[in-house]
């Protein structure tokens, strides 16, 4: 009967009877519970059409739901909550705002799911089983990295993408800002980063195959920045709905766009921002104390702009062959009595490292961070499989587990490519998505405290529109939602698909672009 409730909720029991919201029903609310209540109001109404007044007490014999703050289910955890929903009402009680606003997100999930709808829907009956339920999440770490440097995204579509992860109980947006074919963030200090690095002259038509040389391009320059204006209006928005920005700015690699705005800090090739994909051979920093002192000038404006612990700085597939060139940057290898190009990234990741300790951050960047040793206090996002993230919990570091083998949903979908928009390689249907724990075997007994969560990453090069992303995002970002939400005693397979069908009525009504074939 619950199994439409993505993520399912760690303790369930039906209750008797069923709660019916009609014209004359009110939400009870004070103090900090407020800001939840009128968000559940503003959610009721649209698709019902009548407006839901929040109230400090219910009118005698008025139908109501009650929003409670209570320290005594700080047992729940910072995100966790219980409800209870009978003929006569619901409540919804939680320590912590957070928890409020994920008992809040159920309950819409409760009633018909034409409650989605952006606008009013006629001729449903607004009623909600009774139940009763215990939720908090597995993981503390639920998330999904968008990139906006491939393709660039309109702030108003990376508000729905926030909204789709809070819906779906996820917290951390992880905003991919920067990379070789543009940079996205405007840094007051170099304007030329976004004057000049935030645009390319046209884009890769096709698939890009290692070795292809006869590459086409569409002609059609692409570009695009966040201005700070944007971005605090993101990183409000984002907190409004218990989401938190982490932000990803790429060192030593991946730097094509920064280095074409600012030449001086590369490896003295010129060139211009990427319009293919791939890894190029000189988009890597130069070494110099000049370029750390570049990084740390943008590192402060980034940390003065997102308030969260993390700082992504990238780390992932730097080609050594530059420095390895580079008299240069052997002479600096030399200079710092390091033993290889390898010890130098690491050299580069710890100099972040330390900047970022002493603005109070902590580094968090891709498992090639762990070449050449990690720094002390860094956390390591592995994507290449597990084997990173499991190397860097047994060595005491904290981890998000990322592998592309569960979480890259720029993978096809289906076995058969031909039905399928262009992607750049790889298979992962949903059931594999399902599959996932985050936690592998390895890490079972007392380092698995160490697994922070998982989180799935959209890579945009064969994205180029926001409903592209929605169809390479959905529906296996609904798995990954369970994967990480609920308890591993509780995952189903046939009771996520039968209740991913209603679930699916609810992006209908949200107007998401979801892959609607048949699941794999």
């Amino acid at each position: 009967m619950f199994a439409h409730l993505i993520p399912q909720p760690v303790k369930l029991e039906a209750l008797a009877g069923t709660f019916s919201l009609t014209p004359a029903t009110a939400i009870v609310a004070s103090g900090e519970a407020v800001p939840t209540a009128r968000q559940l109001a503003g959610w009721l109404a649209q698709a019902t059409g009548f407006g839901v007044p929040v109230q400090t007490e219910l009118g005698s014999g008025q139908p109501g739901i009650h929003l409670q703050l209570d320290p005594a289910l700080k047992e729940l955890g910072s995100e966790g909550y219980r409800m209870r929903v009978t003929p006569q009402g619901a409540d919804l009680v939680a320590a912590n705002p957070a928890g409020l606003f994920y008992a809040a997100q159920t309950m819409r999930q409760l009633f018909p799911p034409a409650l989605f709808s952006a606008t009013p829907v006629a001729g449903v009956d607004w009623a909600a089983p009774g139940v009763a339920i215990e939720d908090y999440p597995r993981f503390g770490w639920r998330g999904a990295m968008l990139d906006a440097s491939r393709h660039f995204m309109p702030v108003e579509f990376v508000e729905r993408f926030i909204d789709l992860l809070a819906m779906h109980k996820l917290n951390v947006f992880h905003w991919h800002l920067t990379d070789d074919q543009g940079w996205r963030i405007e840094i007051k200090k170099y304007p030329r980063l976004t004057e000049i690095g935030a645009w390319r002259s046209e884009t890769l038509t096709g698939r890009m195959v290692r070795g292809r040389t006869d590459l086409t391009f569409d002609g059609i320059p692409h570009g695009g920045f966040y201005t700070q204006a944007d971005v605090r209006r993101v990183i409000e928005y984002a907190r409004q709905r218990h989401v938190w920005v982490l932000p990803e700015i790429e060192v030593p690699g991946h730097a094509q766009a920064a280095i074409a705005a600012y030449p001086e800090f590369g490896m003295g090739v010129p060139v211009e921002v990427g319009k293919q994909w791939g890894i190029m051979e000189y988009d890597v920093f130069n070494p110099s104390e000049a370029t750390f002192q570049f990084l740390e000038n943008i590192f402060g404006e980034v940390t003065d702009l997102f308030p969260g612990e993390f700082i992504h700085v990238g780390g992932d597939e730097v080609l050594k062959k530059a420095w390895h060139e580079s008299p240069q940057a052997q002479a600096r290898i030399k200079e710092l009595a390091l033993k290889d190009e390898h010890e130098l990234q690491s050299y580069f990741i710890r100099r972040m490292g330390t900047f970022l300790t002493s603005r109070g951050r902590r580094l968090i960047g891709w498992d090639e961070i762990l070449e050449g040793g990690l720094a002390p206090n860094a956390t390591v996002m592995a994507w290449r499989g597990e084997a990173g993230g499991i190397a860097a919990a047994l060595a005491g570091h904290d981890v998000v587990m990322a592998p592309n083998t569960y979480t890259y949903f720029d993978y096809f979908q289906a076995e058969e490519r031909a039905a399928e928009p262009l992607a750049i390689g790889g298979y992962l249907p949903l059931s594999k998505v399902y599959s996932y724990n985050p936690i592998p075997v390895e890490l079972a007994g007392e380092q698995a405290h160490h697994v922070l969560g998982t989180q799935f990453q959209l890579w945009s090069e064969y994205m180029p529109t926001p409903a592209q992303v929605e169809y390479m995002a959905f529906p296996r970002a609904c798995a990954l939602s369970e994967v990480a939400w609920s308890p591993l005693a509780a995952k189903n397979w046939e009771r996520f698909t039968g209740g991913l069908a209603v679930h699916l009525q609810r992006l209908d009504g949200m107007k998401i672009n979801y892959r609607s074939a048949r699941w794999e």
